[in-house]
């Protein structure tokens, strides 16, 4: 086998562990119950942090880490892009704490939608007919979505627009590592992580020392949980093309539905199929158009 094969299959492998690690996410939270949506996004900001600063000192990157910070434009971005990952990370465990797992999974759907039409306003990137065939497509299925359910889907749009602009701030940052970046926006959030645990705990809804070891053993461990997946993510990003990494990140969205649907009992009304099916043909021609002009 030569290295370039050696070289994609690991890359696919890495890929795969992320999005397979991304699409169990949920039932890891839902575990962690009795912890609230609150406790729990506190102490993953700040486990995070804690093992993005050891391992960065380990690999030998925490001084070149902070000397981004010597840039003005890259510390504002890291600082937007922290904010808008605490949004993201508390919308979703919101959802997944509240029998709203494919509301969640849609959000991901329609994420690469989102990103698109945020390249064009933003970035004034032109997109070719059958890119703005898909953008149409995904806006029909929001409105069928709000005209059979009878309101928007916010759960989805606030997954898909967080993340999707989180995406255009670490674009125009230009590159950054993932641990590196990921040790930077965590750190200005883990300041209001810490207030809102110290909050948690005057008020008594602290769950870390009062649900027995196991409890405080995951959510220790949620720190891993999300360093992991994006550590694996950048392993497949740097060695297989963008165009196989977008169509593998469905898997993540997939997995999250079936959890939804098959292992929680998600009520699914006929509007909901409906706008699922349209985002899905929105994915297809969106994916054929990425996919034809990949070269």
């Amino acid at each position: 086998m030569s290295v370039e094969a050696s070289q994609y299959r690991r890359g696919v492998g890495y890929a795969l562990a992320a999005y397979g690690l991304w699409g169990f996410l949920p039932l890891y939270f839902i575990v962690l119950d009795p912890a609230g949506a609150l406790e729990v996004l506190g102490w993953r900001i700040i486990f995070s942090l804690v093992l993005c600063l050891i391992l960065i000192s380990a690999t030998g990157h925490l001084l070149s880490t902070f000397r981004l910070l010597r840039n003005r434009r890259t510390l504002w971005l890291s600082v937007a892009a922290g904010f808008l990952i605490a949004i993201n990370w508390g919308v979703f465990i919101y959802a997944t704490q509240n029998d709203a797992i494919v509301d969640a999974a849609l959000g991901y759907f329609i994420n690469p939608l989102v990103t698109a039409l945020l390249g064009v306003i933003v970035l004034r990137e032109r997109l070719r007919p059958l890119q703005w065939t898909a953008l149409g497509l995904g806006g029909l299925a929001v409105a069928v979505l709000v005209v059979g359910m009878g309101s928007l889907p916010l759960i989805s749009l606030g997954l898909a627009f967080s993340f999707g602009t989180y995406g255009l701030v670490k674009n125009i940052m230009g590159k950054t590592g993932a641990l590196e970046g990921l040790t930077l926006e965590t750190l200005w959030i883990t300041p209001a992580a810490i207030g809102l645990v110290v909050w948690l705990g005057v008020n008594g809804e602290l769950t870390l020392w009062t649900e027995g070891p196991v409890h405080a053993l995951l959510i220790g461990l949620i720190g891993v949980i999300t360093t992991v997946p994006l550590l694996f993510f950048a392993g497949g990003a740097r060695r297989i093309p963008l165009t196989t990494m977008g169509l593998l990140q469905y898997i993540n969205p997939i997995m999250q539905a079936l959890i939804g649907i098959v292992i929680m009992s998600e009520a699914m009304p006929i509007a909901r199929w409906i706008g699922f099916v349209i985002v899905w043909l929105a994915l297809a021609v969106f994916t054929a158009d990425v996919w034809k002009n990949r070269k």
